[in-house]
């Protein structure tokens, strides 16, 4: 039998309902139960493929090629099952699919209206695909007194009837703030949010209240007592030295233990949390420290590069140090000598894009790692601009650029026209829509061997996640080579460039995919193992 959990947020966004998904959904798997995590967004966007990092941060990419919200991220990260297309839905999406079924006649001439058409596609959507699985956790993005996030709530609150307690329960996650002043913990935002969700047909049977301290039963009891709750449903969520430190928290507040209650599940035993417990151990006690500099464009919100951050955190678990990372805009080495900012660092990562803001720095930053011997890492458009790097500086082609940035003479980095997705040859062309049209998803890449990555990967061939328009043109690959780039990993057919690398380097290596997007913190990614590593050695020699 699937049991549901909806997860909701009150009060303020940014309160960490993705997190809290995520860690609940270890906790239960740390239980022996199958779990699967979901999010329906209110955005009326299809997809958030076309939005700006600074509107909606990182782009997550799952192996299917949906483009989907950072918080698919969390789920893989903390619970090692694959997201699907199935498991993120926007408000955009489910209204085109609405809207493509009345065009068709499916609806035989009846008014199509938000109930009950809208919400019975969320309820189809939430629902698909959970034949043996345990649980299936469903957040619900925004904030509730939002105007968008209505028809979500309104579905979930009429599958939750359908379904009865015994398979369904509400989860809020709301604020308890400190008021410095008063000099005391304000309980009345949870009313008022809980209220907004009684006022919509909800009443959530557990609420995680974010706080900065701890609260005192007596006021447990007081939120328990407006909320209609009980007091061990008031699940407090303190802030934690880092993300993975929240599934023990939650552990050790009885979070685990008041679904199972819920659900009229045993609750006996402890569940096996010792690889939770290891990653936090490492992460509060390193054995040093690295210096990585991130060579971006976004850094001013970080949200943009969060899987790669975490990719990089998994790296420090790995060899057991704090990998500290310097973000650095990659305009300011537009300026004359300003690269040599960049003295010090024990590795250089130069992360993907869209656009040509900042890519002549992105590009000295690269050549500063290819001539210092700084351990790198390109990705995506990273690699990219060390190929057009090395066509320049090593070949002799100044004109050398990307096709993402006008016409070109010398076009290194062009526009992808047409691939091979298994045995379907997908095509697009410039004029085309933007959304969901790039290369997404799983493909997979023939390692040369010898090489290093064949090396850091262990196998003659990887699957990974791509998302981006361009391509490195296959055609400079003999005077690349000759110059000293060696294409060390290409498509089966053997048309797409999919790796660079420099062999008489200590460690540099270019990838058109996103190897941040499959890195756990359990099961840290081969490469940001590799490259911490290469940077664990530097850091030796500095």
């Amino acid at each position: 039998m699937t049991r549901f959990v909806f997860i909701t947020g009150g009060v303020v966004s940014s309160l960490g309902k993705g997190i809290a998904a995520a860690s609940l959904g270890a906790l239960l798997q740390a239980r022996g139960y199958k779990v699967r995590i979901r999010k329906l967004d209110p955005y009326l966007n299809v997809d958030p493929g076309t939005m700006s990092p600074y509107q909606h941060g990182e782009v997550f990419v799952t192996d299917d090629g949906a483009e989907a919200d950072l918080d698919l991220g969390h789920y893989e990260r903390f619970t090692g099952v694959h997201a699907t297309r199935g498991d993120s839905f926007t408000s955009g999406r489910i209204y085109a699919d609405v809207i493509a079924k009345e065009r068709r006649g499916d609806y035989l001439g009846g008014t199509v209206q938000v109930i009950p058409h809208i919400t019975d596609a969320i309820k189809e959507a939430a629902k698909a695909d959970t034949d043996g699985l345990d649980f299936v956790l469903v957040e619900v993005g925004g904030t509730v007194g939002d105007i968008e996030s209505l028809p979500f709530l309104e579905a979930l609150r009429q599958l939750h009837n359908e379904l009865g307690p015994q398979r369904s329960l509400f989860m809020h996650l709301t604020l308890v703030p400190y008021i410095p002043s008063a000099g005391e913990l304000k309980t009345k935002p949870t009313q008022h949010s809980v209220k907004e969700l009684l006022g919509l047909g909800i009443q959530p049977q557990i609420l995680l209240c974010r706080c900065d301290r701890p609260i005192p039963e007596n006021e447990r009891r007081k939120i328990a007592l407006f909320c209609n709750v009980r007091p061990e449903s008031v699940i407090p969520a303190l802030d934690a030295s880092s993300i993975y430190a929240v599934p023990l928290q939650y552990h050790a507040e009885g979070l685990d233990r008041e679904v199972l209650r819920h659900f009229g599940l045993s609750i006996y035993g402890e569940p096996d949390l010792s690889n939770w417990q290891r990653i936090v151990h490492r992460l509060d006690n390193p054995e040093g420290e690295v210096k990585i500099a991130v060579v971006g464009k976004y850094i001013t919100l970080l949200d943009a590069y969060k899987s790669l951050a975490e990719a990089l955190a998994h790296g420090g678990i790995q060899h057991g140090v704090k990998v500290k990372l310097d973000w650095v805009d990659s305009q300011i080495f537009e300026t004359p000598n300003a690269v040599e900012r960049l003295s010090g660092v024990h590795g250089i990562l130069v992360p993907g894009g869209f656009g040509e803001r900042g890519a002549e720095g992105k590009i000295e930053a690269v050549r500063f790692a290819r001539e210092r011997k700084i351990p790198f890492l390109g990705i995506c458009f990273g690699m990219q601009m060390a190929v057009i790097e090395a066509a320049r500086n090593l070949v002799g082609l100044d004109k050398a650029s990307s096709t993402e940035f006008g016409p070109s003479e010398e076009p290194v980095v062009g526009l992808l026209t047409e691939w091979l997705r298994g045995n379907e040859r997908e095509k697009r062309h410039a004029e085309g829509d933007l959304g969901g049209t790039m290369r997404l998803g799983a493909y997979p890449a023939a390692l040369t061997e010898g090489s290093l990555v064949r090396q850091v990967y262990g196998q003659a061939q990887i699957e990974e996640r791509h998302r981006h328009r361009y391509e490195v043109n296959i055609g400079y690959r003999e005077r690349l080579e000759a110059a000293g780039l060696r294409f060390s990993g290409l498509s089966p057919d053997g048309l797409l460039p999919e790796i660079v690398e420099y062999p008489d380097h200590p460690w540099f290596i270019g990838v058109q995919y996103h190897p941040e997007l499959k890195s756990k913190p359990f099961q840290p990614h081969p490469l940001f193992a590799g490259f911490v590593g290469a940077a664990v050695k530097q850091a030796r020699l500095v």
